[in-house]
């Protein structure tokens, strides 16, 4: 077996495992920190809209000689406007330019065919309505709002309210930092970035379903017993999915970090990196999210219920006491004796620090 498959294995047992709820806050704050620079960048920078939103024309023109930035700066003069220029594999130029209507339009095309020497009649112009761009963000904002409003009655229905609530909140976070990035970056918003958009939402939910089911079967007949918190249910149930969590997102995120550094970069397909910038933040904050911010507000809020306060109650008692006589508590002698741990752990339980018992016997430093 692979050393991350037997890492993977002894995680899912509970042989070792790190302590992801107990250092919460630390996650709290670390995703605090993320958003408010998102927010702040999007209320400083603000959006780079593109032409589908703004409204405005594109001019396609046959191959020519001028480079990209000389034909930035002669566009941008005809139109007093910023130009976005691409160059085509047939040799052409994709000139775009924002807020031009249908007569500044034709002046524009009048000015380009002059300054890149190209007959007037073999440069193509598009022209779209700012109109159409705000239907396009309409029905998105739409969409958005029907998949949140599904999500959240599914998983109310599946699992519980506070699940559904927990994974909303990941969600909203996930959304909020990806189009934080987008402001810094400056990169422009197209329908492809919609779509890459309601494409992470999806990859978000998984990881966290995944942790969620985990913790549901792990916490059945869970005020039965005085072994196990509903926490430490809660970081096992991520520990036992952890290794699964990072080789789907790494192996999702490979083929978009070459979209994004490949194609985008490399060979300038501007359109590749609308979709794969999107895709490639909201994977790595959705794998983030549903590591150490849904399951572990899973845990707040479900240790406010009084049973489950009371257990912990009863949990804690035991231990200290176990603790006061110097004897290991069922919780560590459950993970030292390996086989006993699997048989009456339930399968979301988790053991915080090891501690070897007086007189079990056992060489001081081996488990």
């Amino acid at each position: 077996m692979s050393r991350l498959g037997n890492l993977g294995a002894r995680l899912y047992r509970g042989e070792v495992g790190y302590d992801f709820i107990g250092k919460r806050k630390i996650w709290y704050g670390v995703s605090v920190l993320i958003t408010i620079t998102a927010i702040l960048g999007l209320v400083v920078s603000g959006l780079n809209m593109g032409i589908e939103f703004k409204g405005g024309a594109v001019f396609t023109t046959p191959k020519t000689s001028v480079s990209v930035s000389e034909a930035e700066d002669l566009a941008t003069e005809a139109s007093g406007h910023q130009a976005i220029v691409q160059k085509l594999g047939s040799g052409g130029l994709r000139i775009q330019i924002t807020e031009v209507d249908t007569k500044k339009s034709d002046e524009i095309q009048d000015k380009l065919a002059k300054d890149l020497d190209v007959p007037r009649e073999k440069i193509a112009a598009d022209l779209v309505g700012p109109s159409w761009g705000e239907q396009i963000a309409n029905k998105a904002w739409t969409g958005l709002g029907v998949f949140m409003i599904l999500v959240v009655i599914y998983l109310a229905i599946a699992f519980e309210w506070r699940m559904a609530v927990a994974a909303l909140i990941a969600l909203i976070h996930d959304i909020t930092i990806t189009v934080g990035v987008y402001a810094l970056v400056g990169f422009e918003v197209t329908p492809g970035t919609v779509i890459g958009l309601l494409t992470i939402l999806g990859y978000s939910l998984y990881d966290t379903v995944v942790v969620f089911d985990s913790l549901k079967e792990g916490t059945k007949g869970i005020t039965k017993q005085t072994r196990w918190t509903y926490s430490d249910v809660a970081n096992r149930s991520i520990n036992s999915t952890l290794v699964r969590s990072i080789n789907t997102t790494v192996v999702a995120l490979l083929p978009v970090a070459g979209l994004l550094f490949i194609g985008g970069g490399v060979l300038g397909a501007g359109m590749l990196n609308d979709i794969s910038l999107a895709l490639f933040v909201g994977l790595a904050a959705g794998a983030y999210s549903s590591i150490f911010i849904a399951t572990p507000l899973v845990a707040d809020l479900k240790e406010g219920e009084p049973q489950m306060k009371a257990l912990k109650k009863r949990v804690l008692a035991k231990r200290a006491a176990a603790a006061a006589k110097g004897e290991a508590t069922e919780a560590e002698q459950a993970e030292l004796d390996g086989a006993d741990h699997e048989d009456t752990a339930p399968a979301g339980a988790v053991v915080g620090q090891r501690r070897e018992p007086r007189g079990h016997g056992r060489t001081p430093g081996k488990h």
